[in-house]
């Protein structure tokens, strides 16, 4: 296995990330945005399956301190919109079949928001700031050279 692999599964990541938001924000037609869609799907199941192998190649590594801390951030949040968006309709489902207990629907809304905030926002806010603290520790390590294990 290459000493590279892990840099250019995270520089994929950043890319995807700002293809996947750019669709979000930059206002188009709704055509528009209905055709690009399964491109945007398959990009968000990429960058699950990215998530995923960076987290894996960092703790396979033992690549240790800040630069650790900030990748496995990375990769946990390239994971979470998905895990929390399927609980944030999980719970939405157990509070309506919940309905008529009380502190089970109550329990289920509080957690189905929560879910819903941490898929939306958290989870690009944590993405953001694991990306820039890899990025600035990838650079200030681009001077040293990256030992056989990393």
């Amino acid at each position: 296995m290459k000493k590279y692999k892990l840099p250019t599964i995270f520089w994929l990541l950043v890319v995807i990330f700002i293809v996947i938001v750019s669709y979000f924000i930059i206002p188009s037609s709704e055509s528009i945005k209905r055709a690009l869609f399964p491109i945007i799907a398959i990009l968000g199941f990429i960058f699950l399956l990215l998530g995923i192998t960076l987290i894996f190649l960092t703790i396979k590594r033992k690549i240790k301190g800040k630069l650790k801390i900030f990748l496995l951030l990375t990769g946990i949040a390239a994971i979470c919109p998905l895990v929390f968006s399927i609980l944030h309709n999980l719970f939405y489902a157990l509070g309506i079949i919940g309905k008529n207990i009380i502190i089970i629907k109550y329990v289920m809304e509080f957690l189905h928001i929560a879910s819903f905030i941490i898929a939306l926002v958290v989870s690009p806010v944590g993405f953001l700031v694991g990306a820039i603290g890899s990025i600035v520790l990838f650079i200030k390590n681009k001077k040293k050279p990256l030992k056989k294990n990393q």
